[in-house]
């Protein structure tokens, strides 16, 4: 969804279109009055925590609360919405408290309601021991104001396709389910559906500020989070104690969103070649092909057996493309995606199956989280509203990055037929010396959210002190695997303390190859994911 590439500046834009709100690319002062409003409304509520409710599915010691929040901050007196909220207490003594740490893990369209679990892990103790661990649902998500654009059995009906180079036929397809996606989104929110924006995610996060007795936020957001926590600090700098952005978004204007996505989109091709970089050195224990041409050449030989004929009816070459992608995010996949694949070569499709088939109880979270997806970021900014610029775009794209583009046009092509006004995206930038430090963290090779977003994000936020783990690609490296990067983030969470401005991490080993024979899983499903 986001990054910066060079050689697609020349794209023309000529063909978006934006109706921008009353005040243009500022915040409105009846929005920014009712963001006050709806403040200190939140302060003297607070927030009741008690017993999670079992929709949650969180143990003890988590506690659940709710915050309301005004669905349109024009109007803070009008309909309110009800946000979840998970916190777990500092385990720390009362003198080492500092506060709250309240955590967001990106999408649009992401909970981080198990976040208060992850004080009990050996990375986040010592900080888990100085801050109270808060989670929250963002608006729309999960049983906060819940959106939904289409039935959860219909929008993970398999098996799908996935060409290359997708006939004229299979195009007009794709246009007409955006097109009933998008209606679908303003059928069932109705007049709401325009409220679902970065800039309510980030009044919305002043509001639970309020609610939770904080006069300034300690915040660490990841992917999108990186985004509307940038809007957090540019519309309440005052409002800001400390700010972690993991993996940034890359927050200039004219980058949101469209451009964004189509740079995501040729950084991905760089994931996959590293991927399969990776599996070549392991072709001993794979049997997939010493050089990264003969892994793709498996690949592809895997893809079109799926399209002959899916496994189990519901592994179809787009489910096959959706999986290898996530080794595109997390290393952390890549033993087991090749695994799967050496396996269906080797005529047991069992394991591929278990890891890319649609999993049913899932169904509800994937719908709902790709409803507010493509509400905030259809929401958020100007997209072309002619089929020609996207299919002359991606074409073009897909000549240099077949990988992800088509699938990534296709998932943000409803915002080409979107009923809702669109915004013209906030100007992210302080005065120097507005904000404390903050600190950025950005995987050099990064296909999620490419590294010039990082960059760019420093230079809009001077102070701002930027890790970079070099020559790695996970997405979200904070409390990870990198001793170095996490040493930076405790340092700053417990003092406030940066480096100077820009500090390097070693890459984290690369994961361990373990074939199914030696981990003796063929006896036993595969994850899934």
């Amino acid at each position: 969804m986001y990054g910066t590439v060079a050689s697609l500046g020349s794209l023309v834009l000529t063909a978006l279109v934006a109706v921008p709100p009353a005040g243009g690319a500022e915040p409105r002062a009846a929005e920014t009055l009712g963001t006050a409003v709806a403040a200190r409304r939140a302060a003297t509520a607070g927030i009741t925590f008690g017993a999670c409710p079992k929709a949650e599915d969180l143990p003890a010691p988590v506690r659940c609360g709710t915050v309301k929040v005004p669905l349109d901050y024009a109007d803070p007196s009008g309909r309110l919405i009800t946000l979840t909220v998970s916190r777990v207490k500092a385990s720390g003594k009362p003198v080492e408290r500092q506060g709250v740490l309240v955590y967001n893990p990106g999408g649009p369209g992401a909970s981080s309601m198990y976040f208060p679990m992850a004080a009990q892990l050996p990375e986040w103790k010592r900080i888990g021991a100085a801050y109270d661990f808060v989670g929250y649902a963002p608006r729309g998500v999960g049983r906060s104001a819940t959106l939904s654009c289409q039935s959860p059995k219909d929008f993970t009906k398999a098996p799908t396709q996935d060409p290359a180079d997708p006939s004229a036929a299979y195009r007009q397809k794709r246009i007409d389910a955006a097109k009933a996606y998008a209606a679908g989104c303003a059928r069932n929110a109705g007049d709401a559906l325009r409220h679902y924006t970065s800039l309510n995610n980030a009044r919305d996060l002043d509001v639970l500020r309020a609610a939770l007795g904080e006069r300034r936020l300690t915040f660490m957001g990841a992917s999108y989070g990186t985004y509307f926590g940038a809007l957090f600090a540019t519309l309440f700098p005052t409002h800001v104690r400390r700010m972690v952005f993991d993996s940034a978004v890359n927050p200039a204007p004219g980058q949101i969103w469209y451009r964004n996505n189509l740079d995501q989109s040729l950084a991905f091709e760089g994931r996959w070649a590293d991927f399969r970089t990776w599996v070549a050195k392991h072709h001993r224990t794979y049997r997939l092909g010493d050089t990264p041409r003969k892994v793709l050449a498996s690949y592809e030989k895997v893809r079109a057996a799926l399209v002959k004929k899916p496994a189990d009816g519901t592994v179809g070459a787009g489910e096959l493309q959706s999986a290898f992608l996530r080794a595109g995010y997390y290393d952390d996949y890549w033993a087991m995606r090749a695994t799967a694949l050496s396996e269906y070569l080797k005529g047991n499709p069992r394991p591929l199956i278990d890891q890319a088939s649609p999993k049913p109880e899932a169904a509800w979270d994937d719908e709902n989280g790709n409803a507010v997806y493509t509400a905030v970021e259809c929401n958020d900014a100007p997209w072309p509203t002619d089929w020609r610029v996207w299919n002359r775009d991606n074409t073009k794209l897909a000549r240099r990055a077949p990988f992800e583009t088509w699938a990534n046009a296709w998932m943000n092509l409803p915002c080409a037929y979107w009923s809702a006004p669109r915004q013209v995206p906030l100007e992210v930038r302080v005065k120097p010396g507005a904000l404390p430090p903050t600190l950025i963290l950005a995987a050099e090779r990064d296909a999620a959210t490419p590294y010039p977003g990082a960059l760019e994000l420093q230079r809009r936020l001077p102070g701002a002190a930027l890790v970079t783990e070099r020559d790695a690609g996970t997405h979200g490296i904070g409390g990870g695997d990198n001793a170095c990067v996490n040493g930076h983030l405790e340092r700053y969470l417990l003092t406030g303390r940066t480096p100077v401005r820009r500090a390097q991490c070693a890459p984290h080993r690369e994961p361990n190859p373990v074939s199914l024979d030696e981990r003796a899983v063929a006896r036993r499903p595969a994850p899934a994911v």
